[in-house]
């Protein structure tokens, strides 16, 4: 593949519904897409970082300039035979995983164009329907929540994962629990709590709950170790995970039961694919996170969740739970028994709408060789 261009975008979209975590409310996203072009064709990929430094010191003021002045033209010109020759060219750029992913990725897809084959047998998946659940963030009142995860359960979604914070956590879930006695139900704290609030942190285990997620810092995976040991309930690790070295460490020292793995995260799809080698080798399930992402984002994580060791149900949800209109045809839809059935079409499955993705652009800028 001969990288004669590449082309970056930031596009806003409003959300359907406001989304809050413990880090903050988000009402419209800034996105930032990738385009990398080679010999008549276009791969797209989607760069996830948020519109604040909060879940990451990585945002979208921050990945553009590193892209322009330092990814791009480190791509740019070279002639590329497989998307996994990517981290090695850019890894003079110390971190920045999330601007790292966004161009990968978009190379992972220009390679399943080219070769006429589906991204998901590329990335050597399995599966030919993934399990899907839903993420519900932080709301104004109890009550609207209840309502939010009624109108999920009926939509099929085989898996409620709720937003925790000091404050909001417990007296959610009590309520959730008494409502829905059986339904498969995990919390995320988005690094929410410290270990000091262990004993608080054990009134969890009472809710039957797949797992906690994140509850401590990201760089805090001793303490997590320490914290597991304390607790009935699974911990699942989030933003600790930025590398197959970290996933490992966070292995061996018994910090978690459960890995989320959000290729954006870990800086693109070759990274993945190391930690879910790595996890299943260990016994350990993973599940695909999400970050708000259009339908490009959303095929990634569709076709990244195809891989063996996907055992969980992930936040790969539907198009219209987030967006009045994706920028992808079809739509990512989930069934009513809470599945999405792959495409088996090349690429993604997913047709860009590039006149639609025009018409949200604030921002451009296209960087050739040469």
């Amino acid at each position: 593949m001969k990288i004669e261009a590449i082309t970056l975008r930031e596009i806003h979209m409003p959300l359907v519904h406001f989304f809050e975590t413990s880090f903050g409310r988000t009402y419209t996203r800034r996105i930032l897409l990738v385009t990398v072009h080679s010999e008549g064709v276009d791969g797209w990929g989607e760069c996830v970082v948020g519109e604040d430094p909060f879940y990451s010191s990585e945002w979208i003021d921050s990945a553009w300039p590193t892209l322009t002045q330092y990814l791009v033209p480190s791509l740019l010109g070279k002639d590329v035979a497989s998307p996994r020759e990517c981290p090695a060219l850019l890894a003079r750029v110390r971190g920045h995983r999330m601007a790292k992913g966004g161009l990968e990725n978009a190379l992972w897809d220009l390679e399943a164009t080219q070769r006429h084959q589906p991204l998901w047998k590329l990335l050597g998946g399995t599966r030919t329907e993934i399990p899907c659940g839903v993420s519900i963030g932080i709301q104004d009142s109890i009550e609207q929540l209840l309502d939010k995860i009624s109108i999920e359960l009926n939509a099929g979604y085989r898996r409620i994962k709720v937003k925790v914070k000091p404050g909001w956590d417990t007296n959610v879930l009590e309520r959730i629990r008494s409502r829905w006695a059986d339904i498969v139900l995990s919390c995320d704290a988005n690094s929410a709590y410290t270990l000091d609030q262990t004993e608080h942190l054990r009134k969890f285990d009472q809710f039957n709950l797949l797992m906690i997620e994140q509850p401590l810092w990201n760089d805090e995976i001793y303490y997590h170790a320490r914290l597991q040991k304390e607790l009935r309930t699974a911990i699942c690790l989030d933003e600790s995970i930025v590398s197959a070295r970290s996933a490992a460490f966070a292995v061996e020292t018994g910090a978690c039961r459960i890995i989320n793995v959000k290729v954006g995260r870990v800086g693109g799809f070759s990274e993945a694919i190391r930690i879910h080698d790595l996890c299943q080798a260990h016994n350990i399930p993973v599940w695909c996170g999400g970050m708000l992402e259009t339908g490009i984002g959303r095929a990634h994580n569709i076709a990244l969740s195809t891989l063996e060791n996907f055992r969980l149900p992930g936040d790969v949800s539907a198009s219209k739970r987030y967006w009045k209109e994706d920028i992808v045809d079809p739509e990512v839809e989930v069934s009513k028994d809470g599945m999405i059935a792959i495409r088996d079409t090349p690429g993604t499955g997913y047709k860009v709408k590039t006149d639609l993705i025009e018409k949200l652009t604030v921002r451009k800028a296209t960087l050739q060789a040469n």
